[in-house]
């Protein structure tokens, strides 16, 4: 059987910590077959975010047709959007495939503080993208910008996720990385009833966090393609990138990338010289 396609839209991060080509990576290291269109470049490395350039919506348009045309998608993860042309090209586009397990990653601006959505692409975010995903998973300052409330703690996830949830939004994961401690407050609706699940991890002391809401987001989307629910996709995917985290390697000058392919030098360190051994799958 040939592994379930994941299509990832997404930016260009040409230091590979995050946007298409982290995204690659993490759907291969959860054995999938990863497929991109590409939604901006970015001129960036570890240090931070200089210059975003999205691209054509035509071509854009017709990237994701071709490949939609060609291949049987089974999950699609949503990263950076750019602008609000961008935005509606993968409204339109969504909106006519009706392809299964959408996770919505509603990046709105950089970890070093560069706006990555105008205000008319975050408007469509909202309007048609929110409603169409299984999952949107901001983080507490990209739940804030979509809620306009403040979002520092427990309680006031949950209040943003309710918000989210009247918003149309049918799966919330609320990650709470940036705060004093590491929570992540899931909420979804099963057989019309909400439910909801809290994830509480230690924080881990380490530069190689570049990337993570991307791994995360991508990692569900891949979960999700495999079979698994939403509550057991938010868990090993949030299993997943501390393990990546506590595997980075020291690289660039700035805040560098988790360690997307960690289990494959896992694997290598298992294995005899010449051996047959194998690493269980996870």
């Amino acid at each position: 059987m040939p592994p379930p396609v994941v299509l990832t839209i997404a930016g260009f991060d040409p230091s590979s910590g995050a946007g298409v080509t982290a995204d690659i990576k993490t759907i291969a290291a959860h054995g999938c077959y990863g497929i991109a269109a590409i939604t901006a470049l970015t001129v960036q490395s570890t240090t931070g975010v200089r210059r975003v350039e999205p691209v054509k919506p035509q071509t854009l348009r017709d990237t994701l047709e071709a490949l939609a045309e060609d291949m049987e998608i089974s999950a699609v993860h949503v990263g950076m959007l750019g602008s609000g042309k961008i935005a509606g090209v993968v409204a339109d586009f969504l909106a006519a495939q009706k392809l299964p397990n959408l996770v919505l990653d509603p990046i709105v601006k950089s970890s070093s503080g560069a706006n990555l959505l105008d205000s008319a692409g975050l408007r469509i975010l909202k309007q048609r993208l929110l409603p169409m995903a299984a999952a949107i998973t901001p983080n507490v300052d990209e739940a804030e910008a979509l809620t306009r409330q403040k979002v520092g703690n427990l309680e006031e996830m949950k209040q943003a996720a309710a918000r989210l949830h009247a918003l149309g939004a049918s799966g919330v994961v609320v990650t709470g990385g940036h705060l004093d401690r590491a929570i992540d407050y899931l909420s979804f609706h099963a057989q019309g009833v909400r439910q909801e699940q809290v994830f509480k991890a230690e924080r881990l002391a380490s530069k190689s966090t570049h990337g993570t809401g991307c791994a995360f987001a991508t990692a569900m989307a891949c979960h999700l393609a495999l079979g698994r629910g939403l509550p057991e996709a938010v868990l090993l995917a949030k299993t997943y990138v501390a393990a990546a985290i506590a595997s980075g390697q020291s690289i660039g000058k700035g805040t560098g990338p988790l360690h997307h392919l960690y289990r494959m030098e896992q694997k290598q360190r298992r294995s005899p010289a010449g051996g047959a051994e194998h690493e269980p799958n996870h």
